[in-house]
């Protein structure tokens, strides 16, 4: 992998299409998006439901592929990545916060944060420090031994946010991450993803439809008929309706 110039911009999208196909039915979810993040930024993709904002994400972590349109990534042309390339992008470069935490219930908090770090290759005693103390970081040293059916939502948040963090990521994505938390547990775990962010130096990507988080974001974009239909400027709700134009 080309390694990564921490000065440049991180996401850099351009004229990106996709559609999903259903034999002959073509539905189109992203219709030209453009858009720009930098390094150390939280921005976060807002938008009613089917306006493309999962789609898009899954695009900058190398899930999907676009249609048309140019999508760098850490430097990367993702138009012009293999399969192989796209997944080691991915495995050493991105980090991923789920909104239903996708923890493995069989592991231990502890074992589940060590999992991005074995399938690069470390081994398990190797593995074990850095995981404990992503845990400390995230307020759960004292809960490495616990499952997730013995944790509440908000602390299986945390540990998801830990596995995400544990590899030094360039790049977080986070997918609604408090839709299955309650308002405190919501706003505590945005609070700590920003600072962590912050002192990092790295940077989130995240979809909500949650407006109580908006002002947690350095910038709130608005997807609509799958484009970038406004930039919020301030941690406000968005505007009832939003004119289109490029960010």
């Amino acid at each position: 992998m080309v390694a990564f110039d921490s000065a440049e911009t991180v996401v850099h999208v351009k004229g990106l299409y996709k559609a999903y196909r259903r034999g002959n039915t073509v539905a189109p979810v992203l219709n030209g998006v453009d858009l720009v993040v930098r390094r150390g930024e939280c921005v976060y993709l807002a938008g009613p439901s089917g306006s493309g904002k999962t789609t898009l994400l899954s695009i900058l972590g190398c899930i999907l592929t676009p249609d048309r349109g140019t999508v760098q990534v850490l430097g990367h042309d993702l138009g012009t990545l293999d399969a192989e390339a796209r997944i080691a992008l991915r495995r050493d470069h991105i980090g991923f916060v789920f909104q239903k935490f996708h923890l493995i219930r069989g592991l231990t908090a502890l074992h589940n944060v060590c999992v991005p770090l074995v399938l690069r290759g470390m081994t398990r005693r190797a593995a074990y420090p850095l995981a404990r103390q992503l845990l400390r970081t995230v307020g759960l040293g004292d809960r490495c031994e616990y499952h997730p059916h013995n944790l509440s939502a908000g602390q299986c948040q945390r540990v998801a946010l830990a596995r995400a963090l544990v590899g030094d990521p360039d790049l977080i994505l986070a997918d609604e991450p408090t839709a299955s938390l309650d308002a405190a547990n919501g706003q505590e775990v945005m609070d700590l993803l920003r600072r962590l962010v912050r002192q990092r130096g790295k940077t989130a990507i995240v979809v909500t439809h949650d407006q109580r988080i908006f002002h947690f974001a350095d910038r709130v974009f608005w997807l609509e008929n799958g484009r970038v239909a406004d930039h919020l400027q301030a941690p406000l709700a968005p505007p009832p309706s939003a004119k289109e134009h490029s960010p």
